[in-house]
């Protein structure tokens, strides 16, 4: 074959996809750990089916991994990718259309037979004239399940352990492509495999046999190079997925606030993996009791709050909507408590691997009464562990549960994090009574933040019951009296209110003189950043206004959003914080919404935003 000629590139997307036991997720993590050690900005998007095993070879089975490697600050995993390798029909057919032109694709030709063509729905035996893939696509068909088989030859392995080392002559010819050494993937094996020596030596075969199997054939027309990001300041990096990242922000304030962690949860997908990170972490003092139900997750929790630790619960929404009652009565008790809700598809049982906002007013008002509760929202997942520390602060300071809001795709997804220094991280004052103080009880509040103090049982002379029963203002003790009710929901409510003080203000994004705004939360920033900027560049007026903290508002919200004459808010789901918004700040507000269970994409925003910034 020809040279190959190496293609200098800002930022490449690369898409793995293939059955569920084909090791998609542990390929990918792999390729983007390597290229965040090289020095790049990555993002990632796993995606994968609910069902533990569908059937193999089939559409619903198909499982994905991609994973966006920058030169330059990348806000997205990437829409389409310029590299996608598909391990079967089902794969193709899944993600076709999401190859870039002039891109290249990768396929395993043992599997491309008349079984695998039957099992993901092809009428023909020609499966890239039927979908009319474009012969600007660049295939590289490769019988990779026969070279995986040859490269094993002499390991006593079954025919299935060899069926499954497949991904990692995969990724060798992948790092061969992206001009990655393997000697970083052969150290991730070794920490992965280190106490199953014939399985990490197979794998290391494999891999090595991959990259030289590019290497020598010359495969592709062109490998690309992505070079190291200018923009990583010095310091400590490592990749990290939001769950990880939100379980190590609430060790940080932990232990910024001289406390003891304590999770009190239920296993539920997306947001089991806050829990088993949490379980490892003895070492530093957490305590992790992995309750019989949501319910009594989130009670422990309570419990060991009114003992005196940083307590959390971890879920997702149909776990949230369990934890309700027991969140009411930390409101009413005013104790300090973070619940993370990492949103999935639903209602119900819904989409459990797939991603969507839709859980924000169950977060807002999914409770009996008036029960105000800070709700705050992350937007990528290094910043998880960010508004996991800041959700921990606030309860602590001014006593009150906080909902912290992750999702499906920041949760599982990656990206490059820059290890904080513990003394760099702000400082967290329990809203503790101090025995000094004069006239005060269990009910006292500090004056200003209307917080009221936290005395931890076993203090003197601030023995105490609590409870979900009405209290009197100056007592606490239980009180029916009509007007004291009013009082003290007035004061719950202002209580909250207050925080606003102690949150930053909202900054525009983009162009501060256009005539329209955009308003984003959570985890759809880099998407509608990304648009923005695009936007911008092609000379289009587009400002852009994303929102972490949701419940208080900044204190600048309705000044920002007056400025503009048009106002789009972009969100997955059919317009919750549109809804929202216009009961804080009344105006018209247009909308673009998806509930797909995907993450957006540039393409659809541009066009959205154009609509909005051309309409009359």
């Amino acid at each position: 074959m020809s040279s190959t000629n190496k293609t200098e590139a800002d930022s490449v997307v690369v898409r793995f996809a293939g059955d569920s036991g084909d090791g998609m997720q542990l390929t990918g993590t792999l390729f983007s750990n390597i290229s965040a050690i090289l020095g790049n900005e990555i993002l990632t998007f796993p995606d994968f089916p609910s069902e533990i095993r569908a059937p193999l070879g089939t559409l619903s089975g198909v499982s994905g991994f991609q994973v966006n490697l920058g030169a330059s600050k990348i806000y997205t995993p990437g829409d389409d990718a310029d590299v996608l390798i598909a391990m079967n029909p089902a794969a193709l057919k899944m993600n076709y259309k999401g190859i870039k032109k002039h891109g290249i694709l990768i396929i395993d030709t043992d599997s491309f037979n008349k079984s695998g063509l039957d099992k993901a729905e092809f009428s023909t035996d020609n499966p890239f004239e039927e979908l009319n893939i474009s012969d600007t696509i660049q295939i590289i068909p490769l019988n990779l399940t026969s070279l995986t088989a040859a490269s094993l030859e002499g390991f006593e392995l079954d025919n299935k352990s060899v069926l499954r080392s497949k991904n990692m002559f995969a990724l060798g010819l992948v790092c061969w492509l992206f001009n990655r050494p393997v000697d970083k993937a052969i150290d991730f094996l070794q920490n992965k495999f280190g106490k199953k020596q014939t399985i990490l030596e197979a794998n290391v075969k494999v891999l090595t046999d991959g990259f030289n199997y590019g290497h020598n054939l010359h495969l592709a027309v062109n490998t690309f190079l992505v070079d190291k990001s200018k923009e990583i300041k010095k310091g400590r990096y490592t990749s990290i997925n939001g769950n990880k990242a939100t379980a190590w922000g609430l060790i940080a304030a932990a232990e910024k606030a001289g406390l003891q962690l304590f999770l009190g949860s239920y296993p539920i997908t997306p947001a089991t993996d806050i829990l088993q990170e949490l379980a490892k972490r003895k070492d530093l003092g957490v305590k992790v009791v992995q309750a019989e139900d949501e319910i009594a997750g989130v009670t422990t929790a309570l419990g060991a709050s009114f003992a005196g630790s940083l307590a959390a619960t971890s879920t997702s929404g149909p776990g949230l909507a369990l934890k309700t009652e027991a969140i009411g009565l930390a409101v009413m008790a005013e104790l300090p408590i973070v619940i993370i809700d990492v949103m999935r598809g639903g209602p119900s049982t819904g989409l459990p691997t797939k991603t969507e906002q839709t859980d924000l007013l169950q977060a807002l008002y999914g409770r009996n009464g008036e029960s105000p509760v800070v709700v705050i929202a992350a937007s990528t997942p290094d910043d998880c562990f960010h508004y996991a520390f800041m959700a921990s602060k606030i309860a602590l300071e001014h006593m009150t549960p906080v909902i912290l809001i992750t999702d499906t795709f920041i949760a599982n997804g990656t990206s490059l994090w820059k290890l904080p220094k513990i003394a760099d991280l702000p400082a967290i004052a329990p809203n503790y009574v101090k025995p000094d103080m004069e006239g005060v009880n269990v009910s006292s509040r500090n004056a200003e933040t209307l917080a009221r103090y936290w005395a931890v049982p076993g203090m003197e002379g601030f023995n105490q019951r609590n409870g979900g029963l009405e209290k009197d203002y100056n007592t606490g003790a239980i009180s029916t009296d009509p007007l004291n009710h009013q009082k003290m929901v007035d004061t719950r409510q202002a209580k909250i209110n207050y925080i606003s003080n102690k949150i930053p203000d909202i900054t525009i994004e983009g162009d501060e003189t256009a005539d329209t705004l955009v308003i984003s939360w959570g985890s759809t920033h880099g998407h509608l950043m990304t648009t923005v900027n695009n936007l911008n560049k092609a000379g289009e007026k587009v400002a852009l206004a994303h929102f972490n903290y949701i419940h208080p508002l900044p204190k600048n919200t309705e000044a920002i959003i007056k400025k503009f004459k048009k106002v789009l808010v972009c969100e997955l789901n059919s317009g919750q914080f549109a809804t929202y918004l216009r009961s804080k700040v009344p105006g018209e507000y247009k909308q673009f919404n998806k509930v797909q269970g995907q993450p957006f994409n540039v393409a659809e925003l541009e066009e959205a935003i154009l609509k909005t910034v051309n309409s009359l």
